[in-house]
């Protein structure tokens, strides 16, 4: 007689005896958790190639957590909360704290300090919204791919070009907020989607939702600066443009690089050279003209 099998089953014969059979079971395929589809699809939105996908999908245990995003993003937050309660008003675009020692202001340039702590600072529940928004939507899973310190070079870097380029173009505006470093991971994000769009999952799409988000806030900015100019001090908004240029060279320059064409190494020597020269003569700028 036939023994029927199972699919998740097989048989062997006892040993020393040929007419008994017993069931050896396979092991079952678990069913992903909330956690694993997460990383997929950060995986398909981040990663060019099927083969990155699934070996990043596979290895990655979250071990260190992603630490630099939810940190700066905490730290931003608190302190917007306390400015709040110290000026004992909240506003779509206030309060802004001129008094601080955080925010860049042109009569104080050197408490060098400024051109990085400004970041910290946010001018309305708007402005602090729609950087947290995206900090959160683009910079986290940048990081859990790229890891902590990439990732908060290519910030830093845009909140320094960001400071650097109002100080040089904008020489009397205050500065205030995270836009500089929200796109410079916007601008590395999207140069990721340029190089790669034909083999991401939606890059043509992705593409169209990146410069309509950002040109939207750029627009925004703009048109907020030019309705208020009568008032006293100056806002910029260089901080979104410079940030953007820091994010396409330093995005190129610092994040894992998953294909090694030769003419991405001449893209990398190319961003290199154009960050360097900016940051160089906006420092040099600072030096003679202050």
């Amino acid at each position: 007689m036939s023994v029927a099998e199972s699919p998740c089953s097989s048989y062997e014969t006892d040993q020393g005896s040929t007419s008994t059979l017993r069931p050896r079971l396979l092991p079952r395929k678990r069913k992903p958790t909330c956690f694993r589809k997460m990383v997929r699809y950060i995986a398909k939105g981040y990663l060019p190639r099927e083969s990155d996908r699934q070996y990043y999908a596979d290895r990655y245990r979250c071990c260190p957590p992603p630490l630099f995003i939810p940190t700066i993003t905490l730290a931003e937050i608190g302190l917007f909360t306390y400015h709040c309660i110290d000026a004992g008003a909240i506003s779509a675009n206030g309060p802004i704290p001129v008094e601080s020692v955080l925010i860049y202001r042109p009569d104080q340039r050197l408490q060098i300090w400024r051109f990085v702590s400004y970041t910290l600072i946010h001018a309305g529940w708007f402005h602090l919204f729609f950087n947290m928004l995206v900090q959160i939507l683009v910079g986290l899973p940048l990081e859990m791919v790229h890891g902590s310190g990439r990732v908060m070079i290519v910030y830093i870097s845009g909140v320094l070009a960001g400071s650097l380029g109002t100080s040089v173009f904008d020489t009397k505006a205050y500065l205030v907020g995270a836009s500089g470093g929200v796109y410079s991971l916007l601008a590395a994000h999207l140069a990721n989607i340029m190089l790669n769009y034909s083999e991401m999952e939606f890059g043509l799409l992705k593409l169209g939702a990146v410069l309509i988000i950002a040109s939207a806030d750029v627009g925004f900015a703009v048109w907020d600066r030019l309705l208020e100019k009568e008032l006293l001090p100056h806002v910029s908004y260089t901080a979104h443009l410079m940030g953007s240029l820091a994010g396409l060279t330093m995005g190129l320059l610092v994040l894992k690089n998953f294909d090694q064409q030769l003419y991405r190494q001449y893209t990398w020597w190319i961003a290199f050279t154009v960050y360097a020269g900016c940051v160089s003569f906006a420092v040099c700028w600072n030096l003679i003209y202050y």
